[in-house]
């Protein structure tokens, strides 16, 4: 039975302006899609979810396996974009290497890209990771063809946000996702839920968790 509706928001941006070249901390670097990262992907992905909103309205998310599975099937699919697939990583002084976030991409259509599952790991957060691995993907979906992107973020989460709206998104239609857990007052209050009232015909299938508050 279903307690209530987590309240997300679609939005998009339209890739005719010119993409700024994304920037990195020293000792940070891009890596690009390639099927041997996957697991290193979904460990990342994991880690960038742990606690957050976006693990209980997508509870693939909340696991190892879960983040596997749902990395297998991104990019298995015939409109997986690797150009918009990216790995952040970071060269420690003892010379080993360890995952911080992870973007991935898909076409929605000719000339629509779309954001999944943008993810920074808690201990690298406040670097301007989120913003680079945005703008690393915009330039992969330019690249590809795209004309327009889109993602879904939940509206609790305010960082995610307000960040891709800094880098040319626009929110363009609230969406509704059920759940089938209590979720209390407080998210009531907050408005990241909706009762089932308000949110019926109003639900959508979901592009994708697209970030958990990436800075």
């Amino acid at each position: 039975m279903a307690f209530g509706h987590f309240k997300r928001f679609r939005m998009e941006a339209n890739l005719s302006w010119p993409i700024p070249p994304p920037t990195l901390p020293a000792g940070f670097s891009f890596v690009p899609w390639h099927p041997s990262l996957l697991e290193r992907i979904a460990r990342t992905k994991r880690e960038g979810f742990r606690d957050e909103i976006d693990s209980r309205v997508f509870p693939c998310l909340a696991s190892q396996a879960g983040c596997e599975r749902l990395m297998h099937e991104i990019t298995s699919r015939a409109s997986f974009i690797p150009e918009s697939t990216w790995l952040i990583t970071r060269r420690l002084p003892d010379r080993s290497v360890v995952d911080c976030a992870t973007v991935q991409g898909v076409a929605h259509g000719p000339r629509l890209g779309a954001i999944q599952n943008l993810a920074v790991a808690h201990d690298f957060r406040r670097l301007g990771l989120g913003r680079a691995l945005v703008l690393q993907a915009l330039a992969g979906f330019k690249q590809a063809r795209m004309h327009w992107v889109c993602l879904e973020v939940t509206a609790g989460n305010l960082a995610a946000i307000r960040l891709y709206q800094r880098c040319g998104f626009r929110i363009v239609r609230t969406l509704y996702r059920t759940v089938e857990e209590p979720l209390g007052d407080e998210a009531y209050r907050t408005g990241t839920v909706a009762p089932a009232s308000r949110a019926e015909g109003e639900r959508r299938e979901p592009v994708g968790a697209a970030g958990t508050r990436p800075r």
